[in-house]
């Protein structure tokens, strides 16, 4: 299957998978406030928590739990070191001021956490009847009795990365993937963008986060993720506010200046310090077949101020491996390969294609950056072929483009990957595991760590 008709034939199912819409229905008289209508007395209820949690935001000092929920709910995480929690402390939802009841996902966030420390936690949620706000009262409270764990990121952290990217809500393709993340339990995944279509309502959205269709629906509950977006993230109306279902990145991370870069990560993993960036669209912000919905050149822009004080961070600077992450590629060998700067509408006579196959305007504004800081790898996707980039006079970087959606193997490098990485007796070794055929299909050990910058 081409790519285009893939990705627009798993949009059409993905966007009619749930009926629903974005906010709940308000009356048409003049100044009333929104009606939560309570289920009818005997109908029966489903269950209130209807998914895994899913552990969002890997961090040192923070960490972000996610669940679906099926009415009106005031969900909450109880969280502490001691296996059985007796020493639990319970945080909602939400942040300060009120917490943020919902009837779709419910969004927690831990802070305050210690560094490289091991977490046990458990969900729950009370089941709100709202008619205004004067009249609300709980109806009944879920919690489920799983005591999940986690640990969080930091100089002491074990450095084992797992990357998967294209996913597409290829379910042939994502459960084997997701089965091999599980087999190798990683520190934290990063989820390298595209894992959406084109979803137009928050249950698409949640089929794909919260309810896969694959084995192991507790892929996020204990292994943190980390999402770099793809282009394919930011389509559709409920894509356009993704942080619905996958909460920004915690706001004390970054500087006033950059609340907005919300995907932005710069995480240190034991001896592997991360720094996450999002290419935005693969299309101009010119081109008209987006109606100007999309402002990716100021954004791209932006994280160029970002990723050079990002480096500077000590824990950044300091450790031994640099390894930067995003959606599409920063090089390509072909030279007819559309590089996504060609104006106005990403069309010409010498290249490929009117989207972008690489980004030639992020190789500009964040390569020198990564170059000065001595990163020894980039780690990309969205071309659905997995390829190797040794480095060379323009990158002293390797860049490694992980595979697609495709289930077939008909092609040279047209499967799913998982690309690995762990540092063994001080050298990081990426391998990457080919998972149509369920083999290893190339390794690159790097033994050229970075002198402490600071």
């Amino acid at each position: 299957m081409k790519r285009r008709e893939f990705i627009r034939d798993a949009a059409i199912v993905a966007a009619t998978s749930g009926i629903g819409s974005l906010t709940p229905a308000i009356s048409k008289e003049e100044g009333a406030v929104p009606s939560i209508t309570p289920p009818l007395e005997g109908a029966g209820e489903a269950p209130l928590i209807d998914s895994e949690p899913v552990l969002q935001n890997y961090a040192a000092t923070s960490m972000g739990i996610a669940f679906s929920v099926t009415d009106w709910a005031n969900g909450y995480v109880i969280y502490g070191e001691k296996p059985d929690l007796s020493d639990g402390r319970k945080v909602w939802c939400g942040g300060y001021r009120m917490t943020a009841m919902d009837n779709e996902v419910i969004q927690v966030r831990l802070t305050g956490l210690k560094p490289y420390t091991l977490y046990y936690y458990k969900i729950g949620a009370d089941r709100i009847e709202y008619k205004d706000g004067y009249h609300i009262r709980i109806t009944g409270n879920e919690e489920k009795p799983n005591i999940y764990s986690f640990r969080t990121a930091g100089e002491g952290a074990r450095s084992h990365f797992c990357v998967i990217n294209d996913t597409h809500a290829s379910w042939k393709a994502v459960n084997p993937t997701i089965n091999k993340v599980m087999e190798l339990q990683p520190s934290c995944v990063i989820w390298n963008g595209d894992a959406c279509n084109t979803e137009e309502t928050i249950a698409a959205q949640k089929r794909i986060f919260f309810k896969p269709e694959i084995d192991r629906k507790d892929f996020a509950a204990n292994i943190p993720y980390i999402f770099c977006p793809g282009n394919h993230d930011n389509r559709g109306l409920a894509n356009r506010h993704l942080e619905r279902v996958w909460m920004y990145r915690q706001p004390e991370e970054r500087q006033p200046r950059d609340w907005d870069l919300g995907r932005n990560f710069a995480v240190r993993m034991g001896d592997i310090a991360f720094v996450g960036l999002d290419t935005g669209e693969d299309k101009l912000d010119t081109n008209p077949i987006f109606c100007n919905l999309f402002v990716s050149e100021p954004y791209r822009i932006a994280q160029q101020t970002w990723l050079r004080d990002a480096l500077r961070q000590p824990e950044i600077a300091n450790a031994p491996y640099l390894v930067a992450v995003c959606h599409i590629p920063l090089y390509d060998p072909r030279p007819d390969m559309n590089p996504g700067d060609l104006y106005p509408a990403d069309k010409d006579n010498v290249h490929k294609g009117d989207f972008a196959e690489w980004q030639r305007t992020c190789a500009k504004l964040w390569g020198p950056l990564l170059e000065e800081a001595g990163c020894q790898l980039l780690l990309t996707a969205h071309q659905h072929v997995y390829r190797l980039d040794v480095p060379n006079e323009e990158h002293k970087w390797m860049q490694i483009v992980g595979g697609g959606p495709h289930m077939a193997g008909k092609k040279p490098g047209h499967f799913p990957t998982v690309i690995e990485g762990e540092v063994k007796d001080g050298k990081l070794v990426v391998t990457i595991h080919n998972i149509y055929s369920g083999i290893v299909c190339g390794k690159v050990t790097f033994s050229n760590r970075r002198p402490r910058r600071v």
